[in-house]
């Protein structure tokens, strides 16, 4: 047994969960706010047969796809000071895919 980790952008989770559910793959989905842009982000637990886990991660990489967008620096990070605006790549998925000891339903 499997547990997969993916940490994705908020915009991109919505089509996420389609296709795992589609695939009748369970999934709990849970808020979290990235450290850098301090943007929405899902961080998402699949607990899988290690079978499975090739085929969760293509899913991953159909929907999670990365993208630029022009975005301004948090305030906190300037000093409080205006910064220009600037280019960072969002989207995409940071995956981490554990072994799993044990699992129980109870």
């Amino acid at each position: 047994m499997k547990l997969i980790l993916a940490i994705v952008q908020h915009d991109d989770s919505a089509k996420l969960t389609e296709a795992l559910t589609k695939n009748k793959i369970n999934v709990t989905k849970l808020a979290s706010t990235g450290g850098f842009l301090r943007a929405g982000n899902v961080t998402f637990l699949i607990g899988t047969e290690a079978d499975r886990v090739e085929s969760v991660l293509e899913i991953i990489k159909d929907k999670c796809k990365s993208r630029t967008e022009v975005t301004a620096p948090a305030p906190m990070y300037m000093g409080g000071a205006t910064a220009w605006p600037f280019e960072v790549v969002v989207g995409g998925a940071t995956v981490f895919v554990l072994d799993v000891d044990r699992f129980e339903k109870v």
